[in-house]
């Protein structure tokens, strides 16, 4: 059975239709952070198993780009968020 992504503006699609981005967690460092922030920031990352949020774009539809919570382990989808609401929210 095919992995399925309820995509907030376009309904359910097999997850071909989409690209994952990476963590959606991560924030950006300030522009004068150390040599060091960076690095860690562009290179270093986990790879955690279990309930994670990652940015995910839907290449095959409306090109949003979501923030996609999913178990890496079972790849059960959990929730899909707009990611211009889910920065909305962040920044509150």
């Amino acid at each position: 059975m095919a992995s399925l992504i309820p995509c907030p503006h376009c309904g359910v699609r097999p997850k071909e239709e989409f690209s994952i981005r990476g963590d959606a967690s991560l924030v950006r460092p300030h522009p004068e952070a150390s040599d060091e922030t960076w690095h860690e920031y562009v290179h270093i990352r986990t790879n955690p198993r279990g309930r994670y949020r990652e940015h995910w774009q839907h290449v095959a539809g409306c090109r949003r780009w979501l923030v996609v919570e999913r178990d890496t382990a079972t790849h059960t989808v959990f929730s899909v968020t707009d990611g211009a609401a889910a920065a909305r929210e962040e920044s509150r």
